[in-house]
């Protein structure tokens, strides 16, 4: 059952991290992230942070369903988009690279599409300065994931060494082009007659964005990112654990 209150979406992110934890799954990565992310808006909300705070409770519902919709789809054996089947089922990649293909399928897809949904078409426009918030804030987490990665990836800041000034996906992935291109998409999906095409479209963009993620074009970037793998910390419940804290 879809989560109609935002300690409902907790309770679901909770479930999920458990049972991926006792599956010793890397799938866990990312709802541990996203949990700590909604506890924050949660603070947010109840602090008066944003200019309306049930709205944002209703975005905040609207947003995380679609991801909760998606796990259970694909734990199901059953197809959700086909950003969050790239992002589901790779098993073998570096700790970040299981992040950003999570946060890649939530923000790029499902963030414009819940955006437009909270609103309703004609009232987006309102809507802006509330949206840059939520999205500051998760940037401002996965800040705090990059500053725990040391503890789990002693080697992960060769990543960003030899691949500063590349365009590989793996190491210019930005939070903030991100944002601006899930609203860009958010005004695209209200304006659009036929939402369920215009989805579909923007799934398969964002599906072989993943594909990037996983696979840099850097021969060099692969060698390190080899490398960079073999001395993360492979025991998952030890990570997940450590990107809580």
């Amino acid at each position: 059952m879809a989560a109609t209150t935002i300690d409902e979406v907790i309770a679901a992110l909770d479930a999920i991290i458990a049972v991926e934890k006792q599956n010793n799954s890397s799938m866990v990565f990312f709802p541990v992230l996203y949990n700590k992310v909604t506890r924050r808006i949660k603070v947010g909300i109840e602090a008066n942070e944003f200019d309306d705070n049930s709205r944002m409770e209703k975005l905040d519902i609207l947003f995380a369903n679609r991801y909760i919709e998606a796990y259970h789809q694909y734990k199901a054996g059953k197809q959700p988009t086909q950003s969050w089947s790239n992002a589901f089922k790779i098993s073998e990649a570096l700790i970040m690279q299981h992040l950003l293909l999570g946060i890649n399928a939530h923000i790029n897809l499902d963030l414009g599409i819940a955006a437009a949904q909270t609103t309703g078409d004609d009232a987006l426009a309102d809507f802006e300065q509330d949206f840059n918030k939520i999205n500051e804030v998760l940037a401002s987490m996965v800040a705090d994931v990059k500053a725990a990665m040391g503890k789990v990836s002693p080697l992960f800041k060769l990543l960003e060494l030899i691949g500063k000034g590349k365009e590989d996906k793996l190491v210019s992935f930005s939070i903030n082009l991100a944002r601006d291109g899930a609203w860009l998409f958010a005004n695209e999906y209200a304006a659009a007659v036929q939402k369920d095409d215009v989805v579909k479209d923007r799934d398969k963009v964002i599906a072989t964005l993943a594909e990037k993620i996983m696979n840099p074009k850097s021969k060099m970037l692969q060698v390190v990112a080899k490398v960079v793998r073999f001395f993360e910390v492979k025991n998952v419940r030890r990570v997940a654990e450590t990107l809580e804290q």
